[in-house]
């Protein structure tokens, strides 16, 4: 639908199509990135492999992400956004029904590398339209909507392939996730808005000339540190508190603990609301709010009652999320240039962070059990929280985010 004809929808339709088109790109890339996590054990008994190794389902599609992503984005910056969006939406159908097909491992693996590198056509993309359409409090309000569809399509892509699986088993649940990604591809045709100030450079090379420029941004390297920081922390805790959680005295089988996730819907409620609360307070107060609400979650976790763990682990994401929202907005925002690649950027340093945090809190695990795992999120959001009260002020002549 073009938004932009003289016949088109009005503006306050054109906003409703926007954030539905922009939920929509966030929910269809997350399904599919995190869909494998709640039916690992299934699929170590269908593949007959051990159980450590299907972690590699999770991975494959993150490395392929965190490759494919400044690439993405320079090109996207050549040809445009919504073709990219769209199309990469369509192809990411194949690789998943695929998946559902797969006989044995390494080939189910490979489809779901293939899945990784079409995500951030999506994502990656989606990020920069925003940047280019809107400025001020409603990119961090689009960037609240688009994060909320990513932690919806995550918690979904989780809970969907586990209820489907426990009935029909994992294949007709990856012919689910491949139909919802349809749905959504279709719905961001239909409804997203054709791009009104998008400007294309004239070359990949041009757009790939724009990374010593991004690199030399100290708010914008330091907000690259803030999303390495971020996923960190997510995986980090999410990875190790199942681990917990299975021993005694809670003993937790794999459908209580794929239940954990239920807590990622409080960052569909956060998320719009940090996004508002940055634009009249300050990105820097806000974030400092969030690593606090962190900080009490990692204590609470360490308590032994089952109840304040969750409570915990609720406090955790929800703030995570809210950081992440915050970031993602505050990319397109600083990046003076060529902005698909300042978000691929940060989307591969992202990306990177998830893959530390899957393995490197594993040797405090087996030193310290929980406990350690607590310290080093709590280092890590020490950290951030010191980078962005150092980078992320104002500047005196800058107009305000």
């Amino acid at each position: 639908m073009n938004a932009d004809s003289e016949t088109g929808p009005q503006p306050t339709t054109r906003i409703v199509f926007l954030n539905l088109a922009i939920f929509a790109a966030g929910f269809a890339t997350f399904v599919n990135m995190w869909c494998t996590q709640a039916i690992l054990p299934v699929l170590a008994a269908s593949f007959h492999i051990a159980q450590a190794r299907t972690s590699l389902t999770v991975t494959a599609p993150l490395i392929a992400t965190a490759a494919m992503a400044p690439l993405i984005g320079a090109i996207s910056d050549r040809f445009g956004r919504k073709k990219f969006i769209c199309g990469a939406g369509l192809v990411l159908v194949l690789p998943t029904l695929l998946a559902a097909a797969a006989q044995n491992f390494d080939l189910f693996v490979l489809c779901r590398f293939i899945q990784g590198l079409t995500l951030p056509f999506i994502f990656t993309i989606t990020i920069a339209y925003i940047g280019d359409e809107t400025s001020g409090p409603a990119t961090a309000r689009l960037a609240g909507t688009y994060m909320s569809g990513t932690i919806f399509g995550g918690f979904s892509g989780r809970m969907i392939t586990g209820l489907v699986t426990s009935e029909y088993g994992w294949r007709p649940a990856f012919v689910v996730i491949a139909l919802l990604t349809l749905v959504m591809t279709v719905s961001i045709a239909l409804l997203l808005p054709r791009g009104r100030n998008f400007r294309p450079l004239y070359g990949v090379r041009q757009a790939l000339s724009s990374f010593p420029l991004h690199l030399s941004n100290p708010r914008l390297l330091t907000t690259y540190m803030v999303g390495f920081g971020v996923l960190f922390s997510l995986v980090a805790v999410f990875t190790y508190i199942n681990f917990r959680l299975a021993a005694a005295p809670y003993a937790l089988g794999p459908a209580a603990l794929s239940g954990i996730f239920v807590v990622y819907l409080g960052g569909v409620v956060v998320s719009p609301i940090a996004a508002r609360l940055g634009n009249k307070f300050g990105r820097r107060v806000i974030m400092s709010c969030a690593a606090a609400l962190i900080m009490i979650g990692l204590v609470l976790t360490l308590a032994r009652p089952l109840a304040l763990i969750e409570l915990g682990l609720l406090l955790i994401s929800s703030a995570i999320f809210m950081q992440q929202t915050l970031a993602t907005g505050f990319v397109s925002t600083v990046a003076q240039t060529a902005k698909s690649t300042a978000v691929g950027l940060y989307v591969m340093v992202y990306y990177i962070g998830g893959s530390f945090g899957g393995f490197v809190p594993g040797s405090f695990w087996h030193e310290y059990g929980w406990p350690g795992c607590v310290a080093i999120v709590g280092a890590v959001q020490v950290v951030m929280l010191a980078v962005i009260l150092r980078f992320w002020k104002q500047p005196k002549k800058a107009a305000a985010f």
